[in-house]
């Protein structure tokens, strides 16, 4: 019996083991290459995001830089509730924002979106999030993903980059948007297809047959996580 306690404690821990908790704690304790180790880490990560909020490269690395600050100035505020990496983000998001409103722009990043008829039910389909995390890596497949991406909502862009470009779970692009898992799968479903729908035109992908005019995509029944 105390041995399954045991292994069930591990296996906890397994789970909720942040790789970032050692360096978090050596950075507090002054070890500053701690936190350029950190840096490193998450640079080029944030930077991708904040691109996808700010659509310009030097708003976009002025809110990294931003986000970095904060994170140092801010990082007694870390409890660990959440994985670092999802904290991190989170301000990272906070930042382009604040970075596009203070430049005045017209466009807002509307987080809490929803469409007038309200959320849409999740639906299953197959997660091909390998494909778009494939095509971001190659250099001439980039700008198509990145002319079909900046055609979505910003709020449906925001979760597919952190779902399925990023690899964040359902749990924690909840988590980093504020908003509850049903809604990140309903607007993963919306912007997977309305991706299908644009990428079509220089991809070959496999329509269905469908008499009643349904949507002219395979829908699979695997889980939408």
């Amino acid at each position: 019996m105390e041995s399954a306690v045991l292994e069930e404690t591990r296996s906890s821990t397994r789970d909720h083991f942040d790789p970032d908790l050692q360096l978090v704690e050596s950075t507090r304790n002054g070890d500053i290459a701690a936190f350029e180790e950190l840096v490193r880490r998450y640079d080029c990560r944030l930077l991708r995001i904040a691109q996808q909020v700010t659509n310009n490269l030097e708003d976009a690395q002025e809110a990294v830089q931003e986000t970095f600050l904060k994170v140092f100035q801010k990082l007694d505020q870390f409890q660990g509730n959440s994985k670092f990496s999802t904290w991190l983000i989170r301000i990272a998001l906070n930042e382009s924002i604040m970075k596009i409103r203070r430049q005045r722009y017209k466009y807002e990043i509307p987080l809490e979106y929803e469409s007038q008829d309200g959320e849409h039910t999740p639906m299953d389909v197959a997660d091909w999030s390998p494909n778009p995390e494939q095509l971001y890596s190659r250099a001439e497949l980039q700008e198509i993903l990145r002319k079909a991406l900046g055609g979505l909502l910003p709020a449906i862009r925001i979760t597919f980059v952190l779902r399925d470009i990023e690899g964040l779970s359902i749990k924690e692009t909840a988590s980093v948007l504020g908003i509850e898992q049903t809604a990140v799968k309903s607007r993963l479903l919306r912007a997977r297809l309305q991706l299908r729908e644009k990428l079509s035109k220089h991809f070959k992908l496999p329509p269905t047959t469908q008499p009643d005019g349904g949507w002219p995509w395979r829908v699979s029944t695997s889980p939408l996580d």
